[in-house]
């Protein structure tokens, strides 16, 4: 047995010193018990790793020996709890230092397929390990964290609550146990607070480590998760409660939130024993910080009230612009929602206009307008729609003004474009009925405003079935100001007269040109439908239909049925422009 074998080496070895053992002699005791573990002699093992008179050579070189343990326990080929045993006393009796840089080298190469079994299995060890290092942990406490998350990282995150409760790949277990591996560490910064009120540097530095690692998990997982509260009230999240314990944990690591989110990235300016501070994590990390305080409501009773929500919505637009820009869904809805949560505490038309020259409040907007007209996601189009609509709320009339003047030269897309033309109309219906008249929506500010908006950009040749949305609220807006403003005896009159007639002559050119074109396609079509259905009769005299069918399967295009529904809707389409028309010419009419 090859622990008779390893027994006859130490007995060789009991007058031999620690420091005269040569590498040939580690190597042969590693050779050996290798061999025990690969033939399952764990239980004899264990006896002799147990034994009082060995433990002098245990402690020196039984540090080799992890790396077959861990393997044998992971690969859950046979009984893992003489191993573990194993695992558990040479974790107690080996120089701290080694066994922290042999776990953590086991936890960088763990198996792809099992990285989970090995972070759970080696969290436990290296939280006793650290334990033993007494005050100079905080170093050592940063590495096994950054290794730890680094390995959590390469985990697919649950998409849906059910995925979630599965846990296929052991993200949530991994998540639970960081937990339970941290809180030691929590624990000793609150009781060293409690005992007095000086900070040592090794208290400071295991507070920065503690940041850092909250800020990362932020990062990884939390920012791709599902986390909404309303989903599912009946059933624990693994990952929700995870978000719940690190904001806890800074709360209890005394790092205020505010400071977080508006005044500071992160304590200090060295990551502990894992380089220097890393730029590209920490805004990321805070975004969803402020989703999780704002929109989830985690840890809001420690948030103080004293900041204004216009402070609160410039500080988180920075924050709402990084999450709109990803393509990942999870991002994109985060953002919407704080940005969504961000409004709904500014009251309506009271954003002032000079917020829209900070970059944020330009670019967010952008990012809102390209997720409405490019994102393939149906809900995430809609929401963005919502929060857009939502934005131009809460702008007082000179922001409303600008920012409709932005969007219609940046756009380029007609259904935006009428979105804010239906506003123009809004407000100025809104201003003609309210009390506090700000004047940015009626006289000569609303005709400016017009002359750069009701209008076609491409003169003639517009494309009036693509940009129908935007000329079918143009008229609405001119037949209501007309009829607004046709019983005053005022220059707006004129003025609006003035617009409309250089508007509806451009456009009855366009119409003319659209109606008379798709009219001939139209008649086209029709005349051949009635040539083919000849032929197709013709040709079933003479019992080749066969050959028609594949002569009409080899025709590209549209259907000619779906080709008739288009012509159709567009003719259809342009006799409700037309009407339109007449009736701003009847307005104007009638007052002359």
């Amino acid at each position: 047995m090859a622990t008779n074998q390893l027994d006859d080496v130490i007995q060789r070895w009991r007058t031999t010193k620690e420091k005269d053992l040569k590498p040939e002699d580690h190597e042969l005791f590693l050779n050996i018990g290798g061999t025990c573990i690969a033939q399952g002699d764990t239980t004899q093992l264990l006896d002799f790793i147990k034994e009082e008179k060995n433990q002098g050579i245990v402690k020196s070189m039984g540090c080799g020996l992890l790396r077959p343990l861990i393997k044998d326990v992971v690969g859950k080929e046979r009984d893992p709890v003489h191993c573990e045993a194993i695992i558990t006393h040479l974790v107690q009796i080996c120089r701290a230092n080694d066994l922290l840089d042999v776990l953590l080298r086991e936890m960088e190469d763990a198996d792809p397929d099992a990285i989970a079994d090995t972070i759970i299995l080696l969290m436990q060890h290296i939280q006793l390990v650290l334990s033993r290092l007494g005050d100079s942990k905080a170093l050592s406490l940063g590495r096994a964290l950054a290794a730890l998350q680094k390995q959590i990282s390469k985990l697919p995150v649950p998409y849906s609550r059910k995925q979630e409760q599965e846990d296929k790949y052991g993200l949530c277990r991994c998540c639970t146990a960081l937990l339970t591996f941290v809180q030691p560490f929590v624990q000793e910064v609150k009781s060293q607070d409690t005992k007095s009120p000086v900070t040592t540097s090794n208290d400071e530095e295991l507070r920065t480590v503690l940041l850092k690692f909250c800020m990362q998990s932020l990062r990884e997982p939390l920012l791709e998760a599902q986390l909404d509260r309303e989903a599912d009230t009946t059933q624990n999240s693994p990952l929700r409660n995870f978000a719940t314990e690190i904001m806890a944990i800074l709360s209890a690591i005394q790092e205020p939130l505010p400071k977080l989110l508006f005044y500071y990235p992160l304590r200090g300016k060295e990551d502990m024993g894992v380089g220097r501070q890393d730029d590209s994590h920490p805004t990321e990390s805070r975004a969803c910080l402020a989703y999780l305080l704002f929109v989830q409501l985690i840890a809001m009773e420690v948030f103080p009230a004293v900041f204004s929500p216009i402070f609160v919505l410039r500080c988180n637009m920075e924050y709402i612009n990084i999450l709109l820009s990803r393509k990942d869904e999870s991002w994109i809805l985060k953002g919407l929602d704080l940005y969504v949560k961000s409004l709904e505490r500014v009251l309506d038309n009271s954003l002032p206009v000079q917020l829209l020259e900070l970059r944020p409040f330009y670019s967010v907007p952008q990012i809102l307008v390209k997720i409405m007209i490019e994102c393939p996601i149906q809900h995430l189009r809609v929401k963005a729609l919502v929060v857009f609509q939502l934005f131009i709320e809460k702008l007082n009339g000179e922001a409303k003004h600008k920012f409709f003047r932005c969007i219609m030269k940046t756009s380029q897309h007609a259904g935006v474009e009428s979105v804010i033309l239906k506003n123009i109309k809004n407000q100025a219906e809104h201003s003609s009925k309210s009390e506090h008249r700000d004047g940015w929506f009626e006289g000569t500010l609303l005709i400016s405003l017009l002359r750069d908006t009701v209008s076609l950009p491409q003169g003639p040749e517009t494309d009036l079935l693509h940009g129908m949305d935007r000329v079918m609220e143009s008229l609405n807006l001119l037949r209501y100001l007309l009829i607004k403003e046709r019983t005053k005896s005022t220059a707006i009159w004129t003025d609006l007269c003035n617009i409309a007639k250089t508007y509806i002559k451009i456009l009855r050119v366009c119409l003319s040109m659209s109606k008379s074109y798709y009219g001939t396609e139209l008649k086209s079509l029709h005349e051949e439908k009635k040539i083919k259905a000849k032929e197709f009769k013709e040709m079933s005299k003479k019992k080749s239909i066969q050959h028609m069918i594949v002569k009409n399967e080899s025709l590209g295009g549209m259907p000619p049925e779906a080709q008739d529904k288009v012509l159709q809707c567009a003719l259809v389409t342009y006799d409700l422009m037309e009407s339109l028309v007449v009736r701003i010419e009847e307005i104007t009419e009638e007052r002359v």
